[in-house]
């Protein structure tokens, strides 16, 4: 089995993206947690700093105000919150801390700074400090403001950079969907060109050998029937490279009648089954060239698929909301899990001749011209494929 992908740059392109968008990511990533290491590290050296000259008040022989001094030490610090703990077990000194509207007395305050000691005690270990006495005292801290602030800087320096790859991931996306889309219509309607003189020529010649005897009337039919072949490819490449009218049309009719079509030139051994569950005259709005064309690649998709012997069912029927479903089964040998994503994709093909290109024109038929959906229903590798088409009924 050989898979040819036609557009597997795009994939190439979609990877590298992602990669170097990893690798600046985890760059900054790393660089500002060192920052952040850093700071947290000249935060601890700066409070241990304070527990020295606090300890040495303690212990030191000097008559020194332990209160006054703290806040004298600290007097520099305006981002750190930080509470002195004395040995009876209450903060009596603290600086940089966010009370509420509320708290503007010694006692409330302090009551909010008992609350907030448990909290700070699981974020940094507390600084045990020896009174002279006997006793503990502690300095109890916490983070600074700004280092909270650069803690969350990372994550939200990721997500914006990811915002930022997946909107350029788009707009190439974008970029290029609008630049194979020109590809379609300018093949289209170069198609539709070549295949309209060669076509003149060949209905003028048709019309000269029914004027002569000598030329067998069959031949004559058959060449009638080749040209208006022609004619129909030639008719769905210039629908297809425009804006194609849509129009009412019976589904179960048109299915029928090209499945009769289409039964006489497949091989004989595969058989077609129409199941139609649908209200009688359902109509739906298409563009019936196109349409049927749906319906020709899905089936000899399914032939191939099946290696020319096996069943293909047609089951259409109701949906809520306004829909029909038109179910397109083979008993051939499945898709693989792994192709599953890929079969609409331009140029991908199972085969080890093709384009790859019969699926993607159906889809972009039904969804880009008609508003219905198709994919991929249900596959089982060795029992078959279910193709379903979704469209929406006259309203």
């Amino acid at each position: 089995m050989l898979t040819v992908d036609l557009y597997n740059q795009r994939n190439q392109v979609r990877v590298g993206v992602l990669v170097a968008l990893a690798v600046v990511a985890m760059g900054t990533f790393y660089y500002t947690n060192n920052l952040i290491r850093r700071l947290k590290a000249h935060e601890e050296e700066e409070i241990l700093l304070y527990a020295k000259g606090l300890q040495y008040v303690l212990t030191s022989d000097a008559d020194e105000d332990v209160n006054f001094f703290f806040n004298e030490i600290v007097r520099v610090n305006r981002e750190i919150p930080v509470i002195y703990v004395a040995a009876s077990g209450k903060p009596t000194v603290w600086k940089n801390i966010a009370f509420g509207p509320t708290d503007t007395t010694f006692r409330q305050q302090q009551a909010f700074v008992e609350r907030m000691l448990p909290a700070m005690k699981e974020e940094q270990p507390p600084i045990e400090l020896d009174n002279g006495l006997g006793g503990k005292e502690y300095v109890y801290y916490s983070n600074s403001s700004l280092l909270r602030q650069l803690q969350y800087y990372p994550l939200l320096q990721l997500v914006v950079m990811f915002i930022f790859g997946y909107l350029g991931f788009l707009a190439f996306s974008a970029a290029r969907r609008a630049e194979q889309n020109r590809v379609w219509v300018g093949l289209a309607k170069e198609t539709a060109h070549q295949l309209g003189t060669p076509l003149s020529s060949l209905t003028a010649w048709v019309e000269f050998f029914k004027t002569d005897p000598k030329y067998d009337p069959e031949i004559v039919v058959e060449l009638e029937k080749d040209i208006q072949r022609l004619d129909m490819i030639t008719t769905r490449f210039s629908n297809i490279g425009s804006v194609p009218t849509l129009k009412p049309e019976p589904l179960a009719e048109a299915v029928t009648q090209f499945i009769g079509y289409l039964q006489k030139r497949v091989s004989t051994k595969v058989k077609i089954f129409i199941d139609d569950q649908l209200p009688p005259r359902q109509t739906v709005p298409m563009n019936r060239y196109l349409f049927e064309w749906v319906i020709e690649n899905i089936c000899k998709n399914a032939v191939d698929a099946m290696s020319g012997t096996g069943e293909i069912r047609i089951r259409m029927q109701e949906l809520k909301g306004q829909q029909v479903a038109i179910d397109i089964s083979d008993t051939g040998k499945g898709i693989q899990k792994g192709n599953l994503s890929k079969v609409f994709n331009p140029g991908f093909s199972t085969k080890k001749r093709g384009w790859g290109l019969g699926l993607a024109l159906a889809k972009r038929i039904v969804e880009n011209y008609h508003n219905g959906k198709l994919f991929v229903k249900q596959s089982e590798v060795g029992k078959g494929t279910t193709f379903r088409i979704v469209m929406p009924v006259e309203g």
